[in-house]
């Protein structure tokens, strides 16, 4: 099975039984460990495994390695590249592999699979070299798995290499006329039931949802926040290499690391006058402090504040207007998150933790209310990959009571006259458009904002009221966001 040529000159084998020579034969040799694939198998090992998110399993083995003095920063750029372009591209490649095996891919043993699409990645998504691509995969099969199973590798990835993407992608994926769905799902690396939801929610033709895909699967670039009171871009876009750092697109708190960069190493994040927030996670904060109001503006909610990124924005924008916020975060161990990422906020605010679906505050108590809720998380997929393998349609179900639930104390909870952002990390229309709908018939005295106005600068927002962000568009995650008025 395996024809690899020997990297060895091949010695005299040693005689049989009979006594007759044995067939030439090579010394055995151990496998090498290479450290930047065998953190990225652990990594994804992590993934399948726990159910870990790789942002927060890759940093710390990264950390780990170059504390050892393993790696320098291209190894950790490799790894991170193997890891996020596996997962990204984890349903075209297990297509590919399928092809390539004589047995159903659930019969494949999770470990191997991994080896596998680490070294279908490197063949098809990097512009490693074939030969070392196979080399490098075989020898973390041999670490990792064993030689009979490198074996295999070894055989599969010989007749991956036998084609490049585009080439496999005609083979594996069903035609476009015959199967628009199938042939997306297979080619831009998505389950079917998603491109069917992020296709329903985006509208049009193929052009538009194929961008969404795409971007879907590129490497986002780390943004920051400037917390108001305690930093601003400009300081941030100062105190960084003027060609490593760019002023946000949308945001006036932003500012996006070009080139990646590990925001750990920054000061003012360090510190906690800055942290990493999604553009499009800035642009709803602002929007909410945004909406006009008549009377008393001094008492704001963050409803489901839990890491604390928009609750620290918040903060900061009440702290300038003399507002005070509460944090409030069902889970304790995340309500130290937010206590963490609200301290040393210039401004007074208090941090609890509290159900939002039971909440221990009197109703119309608050001015203005952001009820960023619990959801698929749809529409982060370019950070977090792994999450588009682990949802399921029937999540949805699971969701839909808590979000409409949320929705409705948070309403309860707002004074006449005050505002309610309802906001999601999903464009899925029954996270998004439905809830909100069903809410409003439900419980009345309450009327829709246009919250367009309160992206100001930002294009291509829609019809409205409601607003829905697109990564392919926007280069922010697919926040949305509905702004309601309490009329009674």
């Amino acid at each position: 099975m395996n024809d690899q040529p020997s990297r060895r000159p091949r010695t005299q084998g040693k005689p049989g039984k009979s006594g007759k020579p044995g067939r030439p034969s090579k010394p055995y040799r151990r496998p090498q460990k290479d450290p930047v694939r065998f953190l990225a198998f652990e990594a994804l090992r992590a993934v399948d495994e726990r159910d870990a998110y790789a942002n927060l399993v890759l940093p710390p083995l990264l950390r780990k390695a170059r504390e050892k003095g393993d790696f320098d920063a291209r190894d950790a750029a490799l790894a991170t590249e193997l890891v996020y372009g596996t997962l990204r591209r984890q349903g075209t490649y297990d297509a590919i592999v399928a092809a390539c095996v004589d047995r159903p891919l659930r019969e494949v043993d999770p470990p191997v699979l991994d080896v596998l699409n680490l070294g279908v990645h490197q063949l098809l998504g990097t512009r490693i070299p074939t030969h070392a691509a196979v080399s490098a995969s075989v020898e973390l099969a041999r670490v990792v798995l064993g030689d009979g199973r490198a074996k295999f590798v070894n055989a599969v990835l010989r007749k991956v290499a036998g084609d490049d993407l585009d080439g496999w992608l005609e083979k594996v994926a069903p035609p476009y006329e015959d199967d628009p769905e199938d042939h997306l799902a297979v080619v831009h690396s998505h389950p079917r039931w998603v491109v069917s939801a992020l296709w329903d929610s985006l509208g049009g033709g193929r052009a538009g949802i194929e961008d969404l895909l795409e971007a879907d699967n590129e490497r986002p670039e780390v943004t920051l926040v400037a917390r108001p009171g305690r930093s601003t871009a400009t300081e941030l876009l100062d105190a960084l290499d003027s060609e490593a750092a760019l002023p946000g697109r949308w945001s006036p708190y932003a500012v996006r690391l070009a080139e990646g960069g590990e925001p750990g190493r920054i000061e003012a994040v360090r510190e906690g006058r800055a942290g990493v927030q999604d553009e499009g996670s800035q642009l709803v904060a602002r929007a909410l402090a945004d909406v006009p109001i008549e009377g008393p503006d001094t008492k704001w909610l963050d409803g489901c504040a839990g890491p604390g990124g928009k609750a620290a924005l918040l903060a900061g924008l009440a702290a300038e207007r003399g507002a005070v916020l509460l944090a409030a975060e069902k889970q304790p161990h995340r309500a130290g998150l937010v206590g963490q990422a609200l301290a040393g906020n210039p401004g007074p605010y208090q941090v609890i933790a509290a159900d939002g679906t039971r909440p221990p505050w009197r109703p119309g108590t608050f001015d203005r209310i952001l009820m960023d809720v619990p959801c698929t998380g749809l529409g982060a997929l370019r950070r977090r990959p792994e999450a588009r393998w682990r949802r399921r349609p029937e999540d949805l179900e699971g969701f839909a009571p808590l979000q409409r639930s949320l929705l409705r104390r948070a309403l309860e909870s707002v004074r006449v006259g005050g505002v309610v952002g309802y906001a999601t990390c999903s464009p899925h229309l029954a996270e998004t458009r439905a809830v909100v709908d069903d809410v409003l018939k439900q419980t009345g005295g309450a009327e829709l904002v246009d919250a367009r106005p309160l992206f100001p600068g930002v294009p291509a927002l829609g019809e409205g009221p409601d607003v829905q962000l697109w990564p392919h568009v926007h280069g922010t995650d697919a926040m949305y966001l509905a702004v309601m008025r309490r009329t009674g």
